[in-house]
């Protein structure tokens, strides 16, 4: 399969917009990795996730398919950021203690990473990987985001986007003292903001270059009557993630 790079185009946006993940997913990894040398954050996009993991290991190696999306990444004096393939890397054998995929193992031939995973990580690292499927808010909007997500700009997503809506129980995850447990991003955001993040995603995205202009405006106009412009409002995404055991 080959590697897709579907938010190169708006990276911009994706780095703006893109939802942060609660402290305690990190706390939950970090209680199940042994060491911290050494941490691979695959498919990194803007750094979101190397940010957080910088704070405990002591170097974080992190790679991405788009150098757009690296140039817009958060700058730490611990992490080295390189272009890379998730499936092939030039790291060295047994070299980490725990690696990371933050909402994007469903972009990765799984067969092909996970052998990289095995040769990479050191016997008892941890693999960690996560995703965020559909956001709520209130009963009224979340009608109105579900119409925009299914309908408006439902054929544009990507197959692999219903990994993602099944919390990841459609792909294979080999290793051994597998975890499962569930998390909450709650996250306050104004109207534009919310625009901001739908106007990230890779359907819209194709959307725009298919129909020749933007959904999002016509949808927002929609909703003012019951998202008044200078309310802010919370908005939840259910996070799950999986952790297993490399080479152990």
């Amino acid at each position: 399969m080959a590697a897709k790079d579907l938010f190169s185009s708006q990276s911009k946006a994706y780095a703006a917009f893109r939802p942060t993940y609660p402290r305690e997913l990190y706390e939950f990894i970090f209680a199940h990795t042994k060491k911290f040398e050494r941490a691979w954050d695959c498919a990194t996009g803007n750094g979101q996730v190397a940010r957080d993991l910088s704070t405990r290991v002591t170097k974080v190696y992190a790679t991405d398919i788009s150098q757009q999306q690296l140039d817009e990444a958060f700058c730490g004096p611990n992490i080295e950021y390189s272009i890379s393939k998730a499936e092939q890397t030039s790291f060295p054998d047994k070299y980490f203690d725990l690696i990371t995929v933050g909402q994007a193992l469903h972009w990765i031939n799984t067969t092909a990473f996970y052998n990289e995973v095995n040769r990479v990580g050191r016997n008892g690292s941890t693999l960690a990987v996560w995703g965020y499927s559909l956001l709520t808010i209130n009963e009224a909007l979340d009608e109105h985001f579900n119409n925009f997500y299914f309908n408006i700009v439902g054929r544009y997503w990507d197959a692999a986007r219903r990994l993602v809506e099944n919390k990841y129980s459609g792909i294979e995850f080999p290793f051994s003292d597998r975890l499962e447990k569930e998390f909450e991003i709650a996250t306050e955001w104004t109207r534009e903001q919310f625009a901001g993040y739908l106007t990230s995603w890779s359907a819209t995205q194709k959307f725009i270059k298919t129909e020749g202009y933007n959904p999002v405006p016509d949808f927002i106009q929609s909703i003012e009557h019951v998202w008044k412009d200078s309310v802010s409002n919370v908005v939840r995404f259910p996070v799950f993630v999986k952790l297993g055991i490399v080479n152990s």
